[in-house]
């Protein structure tokens, strides 16, 4: 027997995230901040375990395959590059032209023009930066930010390029480095560079210890694909003054 049926309204703020294959952190922070309502689909492009430019670079041969594996019958408000470094390296309007030629969406970010958005909000344009990677990695994410009149004082890096040591630096690690750097002054709030850092923990009490902002890639992209969406979504709890 064939049975009758009928459809619900169609969602009209649905999340789309691009997830790096060796990230572990991304999709699960992105879940704890968003509401529980809010529709999030994931997909996943190639990357290399250990990151350098090359790694970084070459991914922008798959972000428009990736962006296309998102459901097609679906209406993103936004879609997200979860990458920092990686946009740094291939160009926020390229990164956005890629995944646009994969998925239909008013809008596309990634955690470096996020952060540039949450600098702007926040009236900021002097940051203590600390990033997992090696130097040549971290120098063209502080050139990108300064081609956004940001500029980063304070440098500091654990230098380490291998994924699945990146994800496993501990908090007391980060909250250390981060204090240090916000300690050497002449900067306006510390941002935690990468996707695959766990940061959502630290950052409340970053803020606590130093007094000034903390952000971090997480955090930013989420806020700015949360404010796109039509519904209104937020993130909930306190994540810091952003």
């Amino acid at each position: 027997m064939t049975y009758p049926y009928t459809t619900v309204p169609d969602l009209d703020a649905a999340l789309g995230l691009i997830v790096l294959q060796e990230d572990e952190t991304l999709e699960g922070d992105m879940r704890a901040m968003l509401p529980l309502e809010t529709a999030l689909y994931v997909s996943r492009v190639p990357s290399g375990d250990e990151v350098t430019p090359e790694t970084l670079a070459a991914m922008a041969a798959h972000l428009t395959a990736s962006a296309a594996l998102l459901p097609k019958a679906t209406r993103f408000a936004s879609v997200g590059y979860g990458c920092t470094s990686g946009s740094a390296e291939i160009g926020s309007d390229r990164v956005a032209g890629f995944i646009h030629d994969g998925v239909a969406t008013t809008h596309v970010t990634n955690p470096l023009a996020a952060l540039v958005a949450a600098c702007a909000a926040l009236g900021i344009s002097r940051l203590a930066l600390l990033s997992p990677y090696m130097a040549e990695v971290s120098a063209k994410l502080r050139t990108a930010l300064a081609g956004q009149r940001i500029t980063t004082p304070a440098f500091g890096s654990f230098d380490e390029s291998e994924e699945n040591k990146v994800v496993r630096i501990d908090a007391q690690s980060i909250i250390d480095a981060a204090v240090d750097l916000a300690g050497q002054g002449g900067t306006e709030a510390i941002f935690l560079s990468c996707t695959n850092l766990r940061t959502l923990g630290v950052i409340d009490r970053i803020e606590a210890l130093t007094g000034l902002p903390c952000l971090s890639s997480n955090q930013v992209l989420a806020w700015d694909m949360a404010r796109n969406v039509a519904v209104g979504a937020r993130i909930p709890g306190r994540l810091g003054r952003l």
